[in-house]
């Protein structure tokens, strides 16, 4: 596998598509971190690390709306890719659907949101946007 965080929003993305509850992802410390953002978002509705084998799994329940059904992340869409990175300045970091959305980023201070990384005043590569 070549970009394993692409994996990572594309198993997301097809279970929701799919109207599944539970989605089970090969772990790595990106990809659990990632995890954490969302659920601290609130865009997922809990999340579990699962140690079996030399990395593990990570099993993410799907947040839904009640009524509507509808999934709580319409669009996952991987921003730096490994033929071409995108880095943002500190004064430079995305804004989301006019805020309404998350950029998840990497920094020297670990996988952090925009939110986060705005307040702390730092800037990173730029690893994907959730809405």
């Amino acid at each position: 596998m070549t970009d394993p965080i692409a994996d990572f929003l594309t198993r997301l993305r097809n279970a929701q598509k799919a109207g599944h509850r539970v989605v089970e992802i090969p772990a790595s410390n990106v990809k659990k971190n990632m995890t954490k953002v969302l659920f601290d978002q609130g865009y997922i509705q809990s999340y579990k690390f699962v140690e079996d084998g030399p990395q593990g799994t990570v099993k993410v329940a799907l947040k839904y709306h009640p009524v509507t059904k509808k999934p709580a992340m319409e669009k996952l869409i991987r921003v730096s890719k490994p033929g071409l990175r995108k880095y943002a300045k500190n004064t430079e970091l995305p804004r989301v659907l006019n805020g309404l959305g998350i950029a998840i980023l990497s920094t020297n201070k670990g996988i952090i949101s925009n939110k986060e990384a705005r307040a702390l005043n730092i800037g990173g590569e730029v690893l994907c946007y959730i809405y």
